[in-house]
Order: C-alpha cells, then sequence, then structure tokens
C-alpha cells in the first residue's frame, strides 16, 4: 500500500482560509448578515469538499510509471462516457451555480459560466498535474469539464427560477452579496 497525503489536513485549512476571506469581504463591504454569512459556509465547505473529492488521492511514495502525458488526459468529447458520471458532475456543480450567483455583483449567464468554467477547469488541471506528478488518483477529461459546466449553468438556472417566484424572491434575496440584478 502506498503513502497518500492525508485530505482533511488540506482542506480543512483550505475551507477556513476560504470562509476567512469571504467573511472579511462581507464584513468590509458593510453587507455582512446572517443569510450571507451562511452563503460564504456554504461556499467554503463546498471548495473543501470538492478539493477532498476531485483532487485526492495524492500518493507520498507511489513509484512513478513511465507513461506518456496524454495518459492521463481525456480531450476528445466523443469518447464514451458513463451516464451516471455524467449525471453526477452536473449534479455536483449545481450547487456553485447557484453559489457564485449569490455572490458575484452582476450574476449574468456569462459572468456565471465563466466562474463554473474556471474553477472546473481549475480542477481538471490540478487532476492532471497530480495523476502525472504525484500519482494521483483521476484523470482530466474533458466530459467532466462540460458536464461541470452544464451543472453550473442549471444551478443559476435554477436560482433564477426560484428569484421569479413570489413566494421565494424575498427570500432569495436575502442570500444575495448584490442587490438584484
Amino acid at each position: 500500500m502506498f503513502r497518500q497525503v492525508p485530505v482533511l489536513p488540506v482542506v480543512v485549512p483550505l475551507g477556513a482560509v476560504v470562509l476567512a476571506l469571504l467573511l472579511w469581504s462581507l464584513h468590509r463591504s458593510g453587507r455582512w448578515s446572517v443569510p450571507r454569512a451562511a452563503v460564504a459556509v456554504a461556499l467554503s465547505v463546498y471548495a473543501a469538499g470538492i478539493v477532498a473529492n476531485t483532487v485526492f488521492p495524492v500518493f507520498l511514495d507511489k513509484p512513478g510509471a513511465d507513461v506518456p502525458w496524454t495518459e492521463y488526459l481525456v480531450l476528445d468529447p466523443t469518447t464514451e462516457y458513463e451516464v451516471s458520471d455524467a449525471v453526477m458532475n452536473v449534479l455536483v456543480f449545481v450547487p456553485l451555480g447557484v453559489l457564485v450567483a449569490l455572490v458575484l455583483a452582476r450574476p449574468s449567464w456569462l459572468r456565471v459560466v465563466a466562474v463554473v468554467t474556471a474553477a472546473s477547469l481549475a480542477i481538471e488541471v490540478t487532476q492532471y498535474l497530480t495523476a502525472h506528478l504525484l500519482g494521483g488518483g483521476h484523470i482530466a477529461d474533458v466530459h467532466d469539464l462540460l458536464f461541470n459546466v452544464a451543472g453550473g449553468a442549471l444551478g443559476l438556472g435554477l436560482l433564477q427560477l426560484a428569484s421569479r417566484l413570489p413566494g421565494l424572491a424575498g427570500f432569495v434575496d436575502r442570500f444575495r452579496w448584490q442587490p438584484a440584478p
């Protein structure tokens, strides 16, 4: 068995730093409230959970394999992909679409999708590098990127739908970090 980088000592401080930065941002802008702080907590826990589940395991002493860099990379979106993986990637990124839309000053489709795309691309690049350099347990896959972005867009769409419902509009607005567009 290979020794692994422990997950919790990495993701708990990561989540704490993200939370501290988000709460500081709220305080600094004079927009601190319990609902907005709840969004900060949710985003921090989400970030830590995503890192824990997409980057780890990372091995400390796994022997280096003499394989080409392309071994850890799937760039062809026409290759076979499991439906269950697609559904999981969509569902896992729905919360990010909601949370990003609540935090951004002007949460247009383009801005939210750009942030979700950047987050997903960062995950895929990290998976690629850790797989090749550190013996990580994941590969970078364009399918993941596409379905992650679809999930984020779906999250934004669901938030926008909830914002238009008379009983939910005011409730959703309490969680926004900026006035509704």
